[in-house]
């Protein structure tokens, strides 16, 4: 039945118009921030910024140290860029790969890399942050050793929790990275020994940040970050896309729910990127909730619900309306000549095809 298609269409689609007009609209989620760049670390000393870390003491100021091959040194950056202080300490650090700072102003350096997975022992130095931005050729240290439950691994990562100053290891792995927590008071004397917490989540992690709040930890792998709620059992919550290729460093940002990460490299770029947060789920609204401004009585609610659901009710029986209108507007003139048509076929005998008129030639 072709000729019944347009008038159908054209009912179909008014229903769909006055359906599209009537339902409330939904809006869109929010996009985060792009991310911003901050500063370039341009200083020549800097070639290989495998760390970042937010100082407790001086405002607009992070911590950094290169990665391996270099000596026993961090390098305190401001948010412009320049080396404002040089701390370094005669220890023989082999692969330092991560540096953070606990609420107390205690600065970690973390001598964990181990590219061939051969070290029997791992270290991270403590040392504190200054009383003034002087460069230091001989500041006083901590050492302590760690040992791996399980043999030697790669890392990147130190966690400090903010609460607890509780260390946490992230292992550096394509597949089968993990989680290890330090003992709760580590002894300078003799080895500690690490202790697995969990399966780290999916990616090669390069750094890692508590968030102030110290629920959440946010990781960084080479191309993205990753939010992890923590616990007994650390969780991942949501990943975001980062915009260096060759990521290295993250550190808490100068603006709530930010982060600042860093790549490697000379004249090294850092940006302010938004931490990955999972979509909240809607909830209605507690008994207790006041009614909407404007509203006239207790049953305003209940009154609007019914309304809409009455407005369904009315767009679906105008769409059959259409359709009954469309099949009984069907030309009865048409009708009645396709019947004549049919009867004098079975009467002769011949095709109920209406003859075409012939043109001559």
């Amino acid at each position: 039945m072709k000729f019944l298609r347009p008038a159908f269409a054209l009912a179909a689609a008014t229903c769909i118009t006055l359906a599209a007009a009537a339902l409330p609209a939904v809006a869109a989620d929010p996009k985060p921030p792009a991310p911003k760049k901050l500063f370039t670390i341009d200083d020549s000393r800097i070639k290989e910024s495998s760390g970042l870390a937010k100082s407790q003491k001086y405002e607009d100021l992070y911590w950094t140290v290169n990665d391996s091959n270099d000596t026993a040194r961090v390098f305190g950056v401001d948010t412009d860029g320049d080396v404002k202080v040089v701390l370094k300490f005669k220890a023989d650090v082999r692969d330092v790969e991560a540096v953070a700072v606990d609420r107390e102003g205690t600065i970690y350096i973390a001598d964990i890399g181990d590219n061939t997975k051969s070290r029997d022992t791992i270290e991270i130095y403590t040392i504190p942050e200054p009383d003034s931005l002087e460069n230091a050729e001989n500041v006083r240290y901590h050492r302590y050793d760690f040992k791996y439950p399980d043999g030697a691994h790669d890392a990147e990562t130190l966690l400090v929790q903010p609460e607890t100053n509780q260390l946490f290891i992230v292992t550096k792995a394509s597949k089968g990275a993990a989680i290890y927590s330090t003992p709760g008071t580590p002894s300078r004397e003799g080895t500690n020994r690490l202790t697995k917490l969990a399966a780290a989540p999916a990616g090669t992690f390069t750094d890692g940040t508590f968030l102030p709040d110290g629920q959440r930890a946010v990781l960084r792998t080479y191309v993205d970050v990753a939010t992890v709620a923590w616990g007994d059992k650390p969780t991942l919550v949501a990943r975001g896309p980062a915009p260096l290729t060759q990521g290295e460093s993250i550190a808490v940002g100068e603006v709530d729910n930010t982060v600042l990460v860093g790549s490697e490299g000379s004249n090294s770029a850092v940006y302010q990127v938004q931490v990955p947060t999972k979509k909240a789920a809607a909830s209605p609204p507690p008994a207790s909730a006041a009614p909407p401004k404007g509203a006239g009585n207790s049953d305003a609610g209940a009154g609007a619900a019914d309304k809409n659901h009455n407005l369904r009710w009315i767009i679906i029986g105008a769409a059959l309306f259409a359709l009954v209108i469309t099949v009984l507007t069907f030309p009865p003139g048409r009708r009645e000549r396709l019947d004549r048509m049919a009867e004098n076929a079975r009467l002769t005998g011949q095709s109920p095809t209406p003859n075409r008129r012939r043109h001559s030639a």
